[in-house]
Protein backbone atom coordinates (compact mmCIF):
# COMPACT_ATOMS: atom_id res chain seq x y z
CA UNK A 1 0.00 0.00 0.00
CA UNK A 2 1.30 3.46 -0.87
CA UNK A 3 0.53 6.27 1.53
CA UNK A 4 0.58 9.99 0.80
CA UNK A 5 1.09 12.46 3.64
CA UNK A 6 -1.19 15.45 3.05
CA UNK A 7 -0.02 17.25 6.19
CA UNK A 8 2.07 20.39 6.40
CA UNK A 9 5.18 20.31 8.62
CA UNK A 10 4.55 21.99 11.97
CA UNK A 11 7.07 24.24 13.69
CA UNK A 12 7.39 27.50 15.59
CA UNK A 13 7.54 29.20 12.18
CA UNK A 14 4.08 27.94 11.15
CA UNK A 15 1.69 30.92 11.05
CA UNK A 16 -1.49 30.43 13.08
CA UNK A 17 -4.87 31.63 11.91
CA UNK A 18 -4.87 35.44 12.31
CA UNK A 19 -5.59 36.57 15.92
CA UNK A 20 -4.85 33.03 17.27
CA UNK A 21 -1.88 32.03 19.42
CA UNK A 22 1.11 30.53 17.57
CA UNK A 23 2.79 27.17 18.08
CA UNK A 24 5.43 27.28 20.82
CA UNK A 25 7.76 24.45 21.83
CA UNK A 26 10.64 24.34 24.31
CA UNK A 27 12.74 21.84 26.24
CA UNK A 28 12.24 21.57 30.00
CA UNK A 29 14.57 18.56 30.39
CA UNK A 30 17.84 17.83 28.55
CA UNK A 31 19.94 14.70 28.22
CA UNK A 32 23.02 16.61 29.34
CA UNK A 33 21.68 17.20 32.85
CA UNK A 34 18.68 14.93 33.47
CA UNK A 35 19.53 12.09 31.07
CA UNK A 36 16.27 12.54 29.18
CA UNK A 37 14.81 15.05 26.73
CA UNK A 38 11.37 16.49 27.50
CA UNK A 39 9.39 19.22 25.78
CA UNK A 40 6.45 21.49 26.54
CA UNK A 41 4.10 22.66 23.80
CA UNK A 42 1.77 25.65 23.94
CA UNK A 43 -0.48 26.31 20.97
CA UNK A 44 -3.94 27.14 19.72
CA UNK A 45 -5.74 24.40 17.80
CA UNK A 46 -5.74 26.43 14.59
CA UNK A 47 -2.16 26.25 13.43
CA UNK A 48 -0.78 24.00 10.69
CA UNK A 49 -2.92 21.18 9.32
CA UNK A 50 -5.89 20.93 11.67
CA UNK A 51 -9.44 19.64 11.92
CA UNK A 52 -12.10 22.24 12.71
CA UNK A 53 -14.59 20.46 14.95
CA UNK A 54 -18.28 21.21 15.37
CA UNK A 55 -17.71 22.97 18.69
CA UNK A 56 -15.51 25.54 17.03
CA UNK A 57 -18.68 27.37 15.92
CA UNK A 58 -21.49 25.37 17.54
CA UNK A 59 -21.64 24.97 21.33
CA UNK A 60 -23.92 21.91 21.16
CA UNK A 61 -21.69 20.14 18.66
CA UNK A 62 -19.53 17.08 19.20
CA UNK A 63 -16.11 17.53 20.74
CA UNK A 64 -13.11 16.06 18.93
CA UNK A 65 -13.04 12.95 21.13
CA UNK A 66 -16.66 12.17 20.19
CA UNK A 67 -16.04 11.96 16.44
CA UNK A 68 -15.80 8.26 15.46
CA UNK A 69 -12.99 7.19 13.14
CA UNK A 70 -15.63 6.07 10.64
CA UNK A 71 -16.51 9.77 10.18
CA UNK A 72 -12.88 10.72 9.56
CA UNK A 73 -11.78 7.97 7.15
CA UNK A 74 -13.32 6.95 3.85
CA UNK A 75 -13.62 7.33 0.08
CA UNK A 76 -12.48 10.72 -1.12
CA UNK A 77 -12.33 12.93 -4.19
CA UNK A 78 -9.31 15.22 -4.58
CA UNK A 79 -10.23 18.10 -6.87
CA UNK A 80 -7.85 20.59 -8.46
CA UNK A 81 -9.54 23.95 -9.10
CA UNK A 82 -6.30 25.93 -9.41
CA UNK A 83 -6.78 26.28 -13.17
CA UNK A 84 -10.24 27.82 -12.70
CA UNK A 85 -9.82 30.17 -9.73
CA UNK A 86 -6.94 32.29 -8.55
CA UNK A 87 -6.58 35.25 -6.22
CA UNK A 88 -9.87 35.89 -4.38
CA UNK A 89 -11.70 33.53 -6.76
CA UNK A 90 -14.91 31.68 -5.91
CA UNK A 91 -15.16 27.97 -6.71
CA UNK A 92 -18.49 26.33 -7.51
CA UNK A 93 -20.03 22.84 -7.47
CA UNK A 94 -19.83 22.81 -11.27
CA UNK A 95 -16.06 23.24 -11.14
CA UNK A 96 -15.82 20.27 -8.81
CA UNK A 97 -18.07 17.87 -10.70
CA UNK A 98 -16.56 18.53 -14.12
CA UNK A 99 -13.13 17.45 -12.85
CA UNK A 100 -13.76 14.33 -10.78
CA UNK A 101 -16.68 12.16 -9.70
CA UNK A 102 -17.98 13.06 -6.25
CA UNK A 103 -20.19 10.42 -4.66
CA UNK A 104 -22.72 10.84 -1.86
CA UNK A 105 -20.96 10.61 1.49
CA UNK A 106 -17.49 11.33 0.13
CA UNK A 107 -14.65 13.18 1.76
CA UNK A 108 -13.90 16.16 -0.49
CA UNK A 109 -10.44 17.71 -0.81
CA UNK A 110 -10.12 21.08 -2.58
CA UNK A 111 -6.73 21.86 -4.13
CA UNK A 112 -6.46 25.59 -4.81
CA UNK A 113 -2.69 25.50 -5.24
CA UNK A 114 -2.23 27.96 -2.40
CA UNK A 115 -0.34 25.42 -0.28
CA UNK A 116 2.64 26.47 -2.41
CA UNK A 117 2.57 29.76 -0.50
CA UNK A 118 2.89 28.03 2.90
CA UNK A 119 5.70 29.13 5.21
CA UNK A 120 8.02 26.19 4.40
CA UNK A 121 7.97 26.63 0.60
CA UNK A 122 10.26 28.54 -1.74
CA UNK A 123 7.26 30.62 -2.84
CA UNK A 124 6.23 31.38 0.76
CA UNK A 125 3.80 34.31 0.98
CA UNK A 126 1.86 34.43 4.24
CA UNK A 127 -0.42 37.25 3.07
CA UNK A 128 -1.45 35.36 -0.07
CA UNK A 129 -1.83 32.08 1.84
CA UNK A 130 -4.07 33.45 4.57
CA UNK A 131 -5.76 36.43 2.93
CA UNK A 132 -6.04 35.99 -0.85
CA UNK A 133 -6.86 32.34 -1.54
CA UNK A 134 -10.06 31.26 -3.35
CA UNK A 135 -13.11 30.13 -1.44
CA UNK A 136 -16.77 29.06 -1.76
CA UNK A 137 -20.13 30.80 -1.52
CA UNK A 138 -23.52 29.64 -0.20
CA UNK A 139 -24.24 27.62 -3.35
CA UNK A 140 -21.21 25.47 -2.60
CA UNK A 141 -22.19 24.94 1.03
CA UNK A 142 -25.70 23.87 0.03
CA UNK A 143 -24.24 21.45 -2.51
CA UNK A 144 -22.06 19.91 0.24
CA UNK A 145 -25.22 19.29 2.25
CA UNK A 146 -27.02 17.76 -0.74
CA UNK A 147 -24.07 15.43 -1.38
CA UNK A 148 -23.84 14.59 2.34
CA UNK A 149 -20.11 15.28 2.20
CA UNK A 150 -18.35 13.64 5.17
CA UNK A 151 -15.79 16.41 5.57
CA UNK A 152 -14.03 18.98 3.41
CA UNK A 153 -10.30 19.60 3.23
CA UNK A 154 -8.53 22.66 1.79
CA UNK A 155 -4.88 23.45 1.05
CA UNK A 156 -5.09 27.06 2.25
CA UNK A 157 -5.76 29.14 5.36
CA UNK A 158 -9.52 28.65 5.60
CA UNK A 159 -12.34 26.56 4.18
CA UNK A 160 -14.21 29.85 3.85
CA UNK A 161 -13.31 32.61 1.44
CA UNK A 162 -10.89 34.92 3.31
CA UNK A 163 -13.21 37.88 2.76
CA UNK A 164 -16.01 35.96 4.46
CA UNK A 165 -13.95 35.79 7.66
CA UNK A 166 -12.50 38.23 10.18
CA UNK A 167 -9.80 39.07 7.63
CA UNK A 168 -12.28 41.41 5.92
CA UNK A 169 -12.13 43.62 9.05
CA UNK A 170 -8.48 43.03 9.84
CA UNK A 171 -7.35 44.01 6.34
CA UNK A 172 -9.71 46.63 4.87
CA UNK A 173 -7.09 47.37 2.21
CA UNK A 174 -7.37 43.79 0.93
CA UNK A 175 -11.16 43.87 1.21
CA UNK A 176 -11.14 46.85 -1.15
CA UNK A 177 -8.73 45.04 -3.46
CA UNK A 178 -11.01 41.98 -3.49
CA UNK A 179 -14.09 44.07 -4.35
CA UNK A 180 -12.23 45.55 -7.32
CA UNK A 181 -11.17 42.06 -8.40
CA UNK A 182 -14.66 40.54 -8.14
CA UNK A 183 -16.54 43.62 -9.33
CA UNK A 184 -19.11 43.61 -6.52
CA UNK A 185 -19.38 44.82 -2.91
CA UNK A 186 -18.38 42.11 -0.44
CA UNK A 187 -21.65 42.69 1.43
CA UNK A 188 -23.44 41.50 -1.70
CA UNK A 189 -21.19 38.50 -2.33
CA UNK A 190 -21.10 37.45 1.33
CA UNK A 191 -24.15 38.84 3.17
CA UNK A 192 -24.31 38.72 6.96
CA UNK A 193 -26.59 35.67 6.99
CA UNK A 194 -23.83 33.72 5.24
CA UNK A 195 -21.00 34.76 7.56
CA UNK A 196 -18.31 32.07 7.51
CA UNK A 197 -20.86 29.72 5.96
CA UNK A 198 -18.53 26.72 5.79
CA UNK A 199 -18.41 26.92 9.59
CA UNK A 200 -21.76 28.33 10.66
CA UNK A 201 -24.00 26.52 8.15
CA UNK A 202 -22.25 23.17 7.82
CA UNK A 203 -21.08 22.32 11.33
CA UNK A 204 -24.65 21.83 12.66
CA UNK A 205 -25.13 19.42 9.72
CA UNK A 206 -22.13 17.37 10.85
CA UNK A 207 -19.95 18.53 7.93
CA UNK A 208 -16.64 19.71 9.34
CA UNK A 209 -13.36 20.49 7.60
CA UNK A 210 -9.58 20.31 7.62
CA UNK A 211 -7.60 23.45 6.84
CA UNK A 212 -3.96 24.01 5.85
CA UNK A 213 -3.47 20.71 4.04
CA UNK A 214 -0.44 20.25 1.81
CA UNK A 215 2.36 17.71 1.77
CA UNK A 216 2.05 15.35 -1.20
CA UNK A 217 -1.37 16.59 -2.32
CA UNK A 218 -0.09 17.47 -5.81
CA UNK A 219 0.33 13.75 -6.54
CA UNK A 220 -3.38 13.03 -6.18
CA UNK A 221 -5.08 15.76 -8.19
CA UNK A 222 -8.43 14.94 -9.79
CA UNK A 223 -8.38 11.41 -8.46
CA UNK A 224 -10.44 9.25 -6.16
CA UNK A 225 -8.69 7.63 -3.21
CA UNK A 226 -9.15 6.79 0.48
CA UNK A 227 -8.24 9.48 3.01
CA UNK A 228 -8.09 9.60 6.78
CA UNK A 229 -7.78 12.50 9.20
CA UNK A 230 -6.29 11.64 12.60
CA UNK A 231 -6.72 14.30 15.30
CA UNK A 232 -5.93 14.03 19.00
CA UNK A 233 -8.63 12.17 20.94
CA UNK A 234 -9.29 15.37 22.87
CA UNK A 235 -12.23 15.55 25.29
CA UNK A 236 -13.94 18.97 25.04
CA UNK A 237 -11.71 19.80 22.08
CA UNK A 238 -13.25 22.31 19.68
CA UNK A 239 -10.62 21.57 17.01
CA UNK A 240 -7.33 19.69 16.76
CA UNK A 241 -3.95 19.67 15.05
CA UNK A 242 -4.10 16.56 12.85
CA UNK A 243 -2.29 14.22 10.47
CA UNK A 244 -4.02 13.58 7.13
CA UNK A 245 -3.08 10.56 5.02
CA UNK A 246 -4.24 9.17 1.67
CA UNK A 247 -4.13 5.38 1.23
CA UNK A 248 -3.65 4.45 -2.42
CA UNK A 249 -5.63 1.50 -3.70
CA UNK A 250 -7.92 1.09 -0.66
CA UNK A 251 -11.22 2.46 -2.04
Amino acid sequence: MKMYDLTQPLSTSTPPWPTYEPFEMKYFKRLSTERVNGQIIRTSNHVGTHLDGERHFWTAGRDIASIPLEDLVGPAAVVDVSDAVGEYGIYTPEMIEERVEVKTGDILIIHTGYHHYAYNKEEADEEAYMCKHPGPNMEFAEWCMEKEIKWVGVDCGSADHPMNTVIRKLRPDLAEECEEKLGKPLTEIFPDEGRQLMHTKLFPEGIIHVENMGGEIDELLNQRTTIGCFPWRMVDGESSISRVVAFDGME
